[in-house]
């Protein structure tokens, strides 16, 4: 005697599992797509957001960095160096400031330790290249991005404030 399962064999006979997988299918087919069309659509950035770095200007034109190398110091990638000397007025201001791109973690600490809000990691996340020595930015390319990314950074920092 055989016990047959007729509801099994039916199910089996029509196929009724590939049914189900290929309605499946169809619905995530025909259903709107989360995914972006990434170089024609960008999604929103976080406020918070570390990018690329630059050294910011304060409204008058003078640079802001003050030579305090604390940003130096709290680096743990040592991807920082900071050369500086006094002026005649007696402030100091950095002769050099340089960042060596390739060993930088975006940890976002320098940024965190700076008392005047010189440096700082903007919103650029496209900065491809294609050598390796253009990922070391000097003091006159971190200004230059200072410079071009100046008003998203300004609003950034703004919408952050009440939480530092």
């Amino acid at each position: 005697m055989s016990n047959i399962d007729y509801g099994r064999a039916v199910k089996y006979f029509l196929m009724w599992d590939f049914i189900k997988g290929f309605g499946l299918g169809m619905k995530y087919f025909l259903a709107p797509k989360d995914t972006l069309n990434y170089p024609h659509e960008k999604g929103k950035l976080s406020p918070r957001f570390r990018g690329e770095h630059a050294l910011r200007r304060y409204p008058n034109g003078e640079e802001r960095c003050i030579a305090c190398k604390l940003c130096e110091a709290i680096c743990p990638a040592q991807a920082i160096t900071i050369d500086a000397e006094p002026r005649a007025d007696g402030s100091r201001r950095t002769t050099r400031y340089d960042i060596d791109m390739t060993k930088c973690i975006y940890c976002g600490f320098c940024q965190e330790a700076c008392p005047v809000d010189a440096i700082v990691e903007g919103p650029n996340f496209e900065f491809s290249t294609e050598t390796r020595e253009e990922l070391f930015y000097n003091k006159e390319k971190l200004l230059a991005n200072g410079a071009q990314w100046e008003a998203e950074i300004a609003r950034n920092l703004e919408m952050d404030a009440p939480y530092r």
